[in-house]
């Protein structure tokens, strides 16, 4: 009797387990997807510019290589772990960003994860200053992103492609430069379909300037310094 009970747990346990790894997988299965010509039409690649943001100071230090998140859920992860390697930080890795945090341990990050909890996992492995930065005005917003070009900060962004792309969900990604000039912000996207984009800088505010999912707290940015 004990024998079978015993067994009935560890089943039970089994099945609870795979049914959340399959219901993380439908829920980032079941994110609206945006086709490669939204992607390539509704944000800017010119290579000048693009070769030109990749050469200013902040963006040198991510060496033109973003390490791609590893899937659909795990952007903020990703984005730590890209800052960290641009700050010379030692945890580079989604596995190394997530150490200690209990965050997105079935190897999903369960409907995601909001800007306070990656505020959470990036303090776990750093001494630097974390501060969350959300409901900013327009001015204020521009005023982060000229500080953005300052080697000693660096931003990571929340916000909802769908107010770039006309599709898709909230997405995490670092800032690399802000070109003045242009008034555009160079979004080293850490997902491989859309790779890095530059973007106007009030689009981006728009998109940045929304309610997360859990219609609780807007969406905003991560400041590490």
């Amino acid at each position: 009797m004990k024998r079978s009970l015993a067994f009935g747990v560890i089943v039970g346990s089994v099945i609870a387990v795979v049914g959340l790894l399959g219901g993380g997988a439908l829920l980032i299965a079941g994110q609206s997807r945006v086709s490669q010509d939204a992607i390539q039409s509704s944000v800017i690649r010119t290579p000048e510019l693009i070769d030109s943001a990749w050469k200013l100071p902040v963006a040198a230090t991510f060496t033109a290589d973003v390490a791609w998140q590893s899937n659909g859920s795990r952007c903020g992860p990703a984005s730590v772990a890209n800052t960290f390697r641009s700050i010379g930080e030692e945890e580079t890795t989604e596995a190394e960003v997530l150490a200690g945090t209990g965050k997105c341990w079935t190897g999903f990050c369960i409907i995601g994860l909001t800007l306070d909890e990656l505020a959470e996992v990036a303090r776990t492995n750093t001494k630097r200053k974390v501060s969350v930065l959300r409901n900013l005005s327009a001015d204020a917003f521009r005023e982060h992103m000229k500080r953005a070009n300052d080697p000693g900060r660096r931003y990571i962004v929340k916000f909802t492609r769908e107010k770039i792309f006309g599709a898709g969900s909230g997405h995490f990604s670092p800032v690399g430069e802000y070109l003045e000039a242009e008034d555009m912000v160079f979004v080293l996207d850490v997902n491989e379909d859309y790779k890095p984009w530059l973007i106007e800088r009030e689009r981006l505010f728009s998109a940045m300037n929304t309610i997360n999912s859990d219609g609780d707290k807007k969406r905003g940015l991560l400041l590490l310094e």
